[in-house]
């Protein structure tokens, strides 16, 4: 068996098994309460990072090596769980890659010219968990008014502006993402009728995520070189939690090797920056953004990078 076909195999079981356990705890949750709620919340928290992972597969095309419809099948089941448009998400990643480190992304330095009260509330948001509930509510204004984005201060803003870049979304990205939001309404409104969900045990389940997520989401770059493409960091952690993360503390490799699906980074990583202490860069991001000691790289154009390809490696 070859190894794409075996990786897309890999890839569909742990789907399943990340999602049904998902579900499960939604209902578990919906259904209890008491001191069962504390490994509830801890564990929807957790499998919620290794939901977003298996997003950021599919949006290098990685859950699925033979078949680009299935990828994004399984890309966008992903989505519904986190909640957000798959491709919505897909595009703002993408962004990531051919931005990163530049001033567009610079969330943990500043200049002097920055207003540091803006900068340092940026970065704590983004630590305590606000920013998250932001991004389901972007991903359906989206689909609904898309001009709201096209609007000034969305794109003057550095970071905004080349997320909402206008020409990134044209009138076929728009269906798809429609459709992906409507497809995750009627997923959700299915799942709240047939398990009986509680609202307010499920909201505290994805508080729990979102923080856990937030906390974690610029760890593996936060004062890391400015380069595009080595501007990340790879991280040492636990074999739990690297199977957690589908090996998402190889930052630096995956930069480096876009398309490498998840199960070859340990490998790829031999050759590469060693692994500093995931502790260590975790607890220094609440120290506060820093001033900026380097001048920012230029961005890479997402056709060079071959964003849009698919790969079956």
């Amino acid at each position: 068996m070859s190894d794409v076909r075996r990786f897309d195999q890999q890839n569909l079981i742990v789907l399943l098994f990340v999602q049904l356990s998902m579900v499960g705890i939604l209902w578990l949750a919906s259904h209890t309460s008491g001191v069962f709620l504390v490994p509830a919340i801890v564990g929807f928290s957790f499998l919620g990072l290794s939901n977003y992972a298996l997003m950021h597969e599919a949006c290098h095309s990685g859950l699925n090596g033979r078949s680009e419809n299935t990828n994004w099948l399984m890309g966008t089941m992903a989505g519904w769980m986190f909640p957000v448009s798959f491709t919505f998400m897909n595009i703002a990643h993408r962004v990531h890659h051919s931005h990163n480190r530049t001033d567009n992304e610079l969330f943990d330095y500043y200049y002097p010219h920055d207003n540091k009260l803006i900068k340092f509330s940026q970065w704590y948001s983004i630590l305590i968990g606000i920013y998250p509930p932001i991004i389901p509510l972007g991903s359906l204004l989206m689909a609904i008014a898309p001009w709201v984005f096209w609007m000034k201060p969305w794109q003057t803003a550095k970071s905004s502006s080349i997320i909402f870049d206008r020409s990134l979304f044209p009138s076929l990205i728009l269906q798809r993402i429609r459709l992906e939001v409507v497809c995750g309404i009627l997923f959700w409104i299915i799942l709240f009728t047939l398990l009986q969900l509680d609202f307010w045990s499920v909201l505290w389940l994805y508080l729990a995520f979102w923080f856990n997520w937030s906390t974690r989401q610029y760890v593996t770059h936060a004062f890391s070189e400015r380069d595009v493409m080595n501007g990340a960091h790879n991280l040492r952690v636990s074999r739990v939690m690297a199977w957690v993360l589908l090996n998402g503390h190889w930052d630096l490799v995956h930069h480096n090797h876009p398309f490498a699906r998840w199960q070859t980074l340990p490998e790829l990583g031999r050759d590469s920056r060693a692994p500093i202490s995931y502790w260590r860069q975790y607890f220094k991001q609440w120290l506060g953004p820093r001033p900026c000691p380097q001048v920012s790289p230029k961005a890479i154009e997402m056709e060079a990078l071959k964003l849009f390809s698919r790969t079956t490696q």
